[in-house]
């Protein structure tokens, strides 16, 4: 027979072991929810400290609804349809201050959540590419910012309250310059916080690209107008300069149209096309005959790829 106080201590350690298990099945469930949303070519946690090429910076993080169409199509780096381009949800919209003008499109970026015990998720961090911008909006109210990345979060009552950015009113506001700010898909921001956080502050650093396969090179245009859309590109994953090649030309300089679209005006009509392909770092690959003779508007093409 197990004594009075036996009895009580153990009714409170199978408590103890429901209310942990409840707690495990909980977190289990969340982490598989979000991962639906992200494929192996676009995603992974934490990362070995030799692939970063950046030092942690401080910044903030707020998301957006699974319901925002930005889930999936679009973005202000041109890449389409994410999910068919290999970027899943994985994906992030950068501040002005980040953004560079689109030139860091194609960048990834490690986010990790902190100063926030009661919302952040410890030990977690998410690698996201950069697919987006975050417009400022000097027409609505700037939450303070101080240095400790600490900023009072804690209502969506419709109001600005000193100090608050947690109402969605407010997010064309917290990426006004010279805010560095990150908008996830709000997958993604379940991966290192939980969602009533809303705006948190996080540290995030530049990370060297992994990626499947090799450059892609998707042609569009018409005439003598040439627009060609690179994705898939690993390494430090934006792109600075592009030059073609055709099999009666030389190598000719594009012009970047917007995100990581660039055009030329040039007679490439049956013939061979190559790429030359410039990174942020300096580092330059050619690619050559990636597009056979026969090529066609709306065609997609594969190259060769940066080390990562």
């Amino acid at each position: 027979m197990l004594e009075p106080n036996q009895t009580k201590t153990l009714k409170f350690l199978k408590k103890l072991v429901i209310a942990i298990t409840l707690v495990i099945s909980i977190l289990s469930t969340r982490r598989t929810r979000a991962d639906r949303y992200y494929s192996s070519a676009s995603s992974y946690l934490f990362t070995p400290s030799t692939t970063a090429i950046g030092e942690w910076s401080r910044a903030r993080a707020t998301y957006y609804a699974a319901i925002d169409p930005r889930d999936e199509i679009g973005g202000a780096c041109g890449y389409g349809d994410l999910k068919q381009n290999g970027y899943g949800m994985a994906t992030v919209g950068l501040s002005s201050s980040l953004f560079n003008r689109g030139q860091i499109c194609g960048a990834c970026f490690e986010l990790r959540c902190v100063d926030d015990l009661k919302y952040c998720i410890p030990g977690t961090s998410i690698i996201l590419t950069a697919t987006n911008y975050c417009a400022p909006n000097y027409g609505l109210f700037t939450p303070p910012t101080p240095a400790s990345g600490n900023v009072d979060v804690d209502d969506d009552d419709g109001t600005v309250d000193s100090g608050s950015g947690s109402d969605a009113d407010n997010v064309g506001g917290l990426c006004n310059p010279p805010n560095k700010h990150f908008v996830l898909p709000i997958e993604a921001f379940e991966k290192i916080a939980i969602w009533k956080a809303s705006n948190m502050p996080v540290q995030y650093r530049r990370i060297k690209c992994r990626r499947e396969g090799g450059i892609r090179y998707t042609i569009n245009g018409s005439g003598f107008f040439y627009s060609v859309l690179i994705t898939n590109v690993a390494g430090v994953g934006d792109v600075t300069a592009v030059k073609i090649k055709g099999s009666k030309t030389g190598w000719l300089p594009m012009g970047r149209n917007w995100g990581q679209n660039w055009h030329i005006n040039a007679d490439l009509k049956n013939q061979p096309l190559s790429f030359e392909v410039t990174a942020s770092n300096g580092v330059t690959i050619t690619s050559y005959n990636v597009a056979p003779k026969d090529w066609q508007i709306g065609q997609t093409f594969n190259g060769k790829q940066f080390d990562s």
